[in-house]
């Protein structure tokens, strides 16, 4: 179990709900180690000034963060948390170790940028 403040992805339809019926997902999939913990800060920290995106945890230890291990953007990846950045149920950026906020904001707003309408 994480314990973060995010909402956890404990199974694979959880998983799969949650990238298809979401425009914006970000899921920090790690360990309560040294690494992850200051990344699910930053999500914590973020996900009330992004409320057009979702902001999940899922274990990296749990058998269902194989659907996170095995995606072709995280081949060659060698620290963790693995981030994933997912855009209509499709990844779009993907991230491993360590970020800080701004690394994290720069991503966000990139590929989930809100169309500011006059």
């Amino acid at each position: 179990m994480l314990y973060t403040n995010l909402k956890h992805l404990e199974s694979i339809s959880d998983y799969n709900k949650e990238i298809s019926e979401n425009e914006n997902v970000m899921i920090v999939c790690g360990r309560m180690g040294p690494m992850c913990i200051p990344v699910y800060g930053i999500a914590e920290e973020l996900e009330p000034e992004y409320k057009h995106v979702k902001f999940y945890d899922m274990e990296f230890d749990n058998p269902i963060s194989d659907v996170i291990r095995i995606l072709p953007e995280v081949r060659g990846f060698m620290g963790i948390p693995f981030t994933i950045y997912y855009k209509n149920g499709r990844v779009v950026k993907a991230t491993s170790s360590i970020q800080i906020n701004d690394q994290v904001k720069t991503i966000l707003n990139k590929e989930f940028s809100v169309a500011v309408t006059a």
